[in-house]
């Protein structure tokens, strides 16, 4: 059972008792990310995530980790395009010390400047290690490319640029003009005693105040584009994707059925004809990330540099033959069997419920039981999945990004451009 509860000032409290472990997840959720922010803000939604754990009037920064380890639990935190937010594990007989600490670091922290210039240098040695990552650079960029001219083309990270013009009073204006009760969700899920839980988040958050905080999504018109990154690297990584849908349309379901169909699983077309069968990459796979209102769809993979021709000729040959009808029903009856099992395992993880119930009520106001989601998937028919092929797998609005030696191999960009244009027929 998930129960909802709403405090006075704006905040919602999601609780999902779970009798038979004997541990809390407990999760502070935020609709503040990179969605949010400017040219000159990118980056903050993230800062803000880590300053967090810098110290408050109560507890220095090495007190908050001692904490939480002399309780034998985890404290971590991300942030995400739509959403921040901050979670503790513990053993249930720990549940009030740890919202303790999450509270004081939530509403106590002091946001030096010396932590500020420390975590600056910190965050740009992220950024720089996913700069050293190419599946994370194609990925970023097909990002940009997909969302551009909206805030969601941002980075989560920022850039070099912005982080050193952060400050004290940079970042306290910016949570006092974004945090706020009504746009805050607290999710639990695990043993607990529900009446003495919601009586602690009372004490501990019913006299923060800040009016409501009305956000609006900005969407932009995508165009298709092909762009090339150059860096000294062994392998050519290429990204493949198309705008979609958001969470909430009536084909999100179909959409993962195709996702896992074509590359989300080892036995999926991608990855059986593209490595398994002629060898010419080491990794590929398709993945969807769905927001509110779009999403993307993208296929990555890593290969040497003279197979790219191949490999991506490969890859649009199965999307026209999936979109000319060729999925079989036995492939279709897997994946909804293999996305309903990959769920239902996850909800055996105390995280994984406290953070599914978090996310949808923050983001999408809405309390879903498992049983709605595994009929969800159910439901899914043949023919909604073969709609969806038609709308993602035509290749003249697919854009591409890729990352290699590009001072080496200056033909890539020629041999993609190739391959794009000829017939694809079933």
């Amino acid at each position: 059972m998930i129960n909802k509860y709403t405090l006075d000032n704006g905040i919602r409290i999601v609780a999902e008792k779970i009798e038979y472990v004997k541990s809390a997840s407990i999760g502070i959720w935020v609709k503040v990310g990179s969605n949010n922010e400017n040219d000159e803000t990118n980056g903050l939604s993230h800062f803000i995530e880590h300053m967090l754990f810098k110290g408050t009037e109560n507890r220095k920064a090495n007190e908050i980790a001692e904490d939480i380890d002399n309780l034998g639990g985890q404290i971590n935190a991300f942030t995400s395009k739509e959403c921040t937010c901050f979670y503790v594990k513990v053993l249930d007989e720990n549940i009030n010390e740890a919202v303790d600490i999450l509270s004081d670091m939530f509403f106590n922290s002091l946001f030096e400047q010396e932590e500020i210039d420390k975590e600056i240098s910190v965050v740009i040695e992220e950024i720089k290690m996913y700069e050293d990552s190419p599946e994370d650079v194609v990925h970023d960029k097909l990002t940009e490319i997909i969302f551009d001219k909206s805030p969601m083309a941002y980075n989560i990270l920022g850039t070099e640029q912005n982080l050193k013009t952060f400050n004290t009073k940079k970042v306290i204006d910016y949570m006092k003009k974004n945090y706020s009760p009504y746009n805050t969700v607290i999710s639990i899920a695990g043993n607990f005693e529900e009446e003495s839980f919601i009586k602690l988040i009372k004490e501990k958050f019913e006299n923060w105040q800040n009016e409501n905080i009305i956000h609006t999504d900005i969407d932009s018109d995508y165009e298709r584009k092909i762009v090339g990154i150059n860096k000294d690297l062994e392998q050519l990584h290429i990204c493949i994707g198309n705008k979609t849908i958001g969470r909430h349309d009536d084909f999100y379901y179909p959409l993962l059925v195709l996702n896992n169909i074509f590359g989300g699983t080892m036995s999926s077309r991608v990855f059986q004809e593209v490595r398994e069968k002629k060898g010419l990459v080491y990794s590929i796979y398709s993945f969807v990330s769905n927001y509110t209102n779009s999403g993307i769809f993208s296929i990555y993979a890593g290969m040497s540099y003279d197979q790219i021709e191949d490999a991506l000729r490969t890859v649009l040959q199965e999307m026209t033959n999936m979109k000319n009808g060729d999925i079989t029903l036995k492939e279709f009856k897997r994946a909804k069997q293999q996305i309903k099992g990959n769920y239902i395992l996850g909800l055996e993880s105390t995280s994984s419920r406290m953070s599914s119930i978090g996310r949808r009520e923050l983001i999408y106001d809405e309390v879903v039981y498992p049983e709605d989601i595994i009929k969800s998937i159910n439901d899914v028919k043949f023919e909604d999945v073969l709609m969806m092929t038609k709308e993602l797998f035509d290749i003249d609005k697919l854009s591409i990004t890729y990352t290699g030696n590009l001072n080496k191999h200056k033909d890539i960009d020629e041999k993609i451009k190739k391959v794009l244009g000829e017939k694809y027929e079933s």
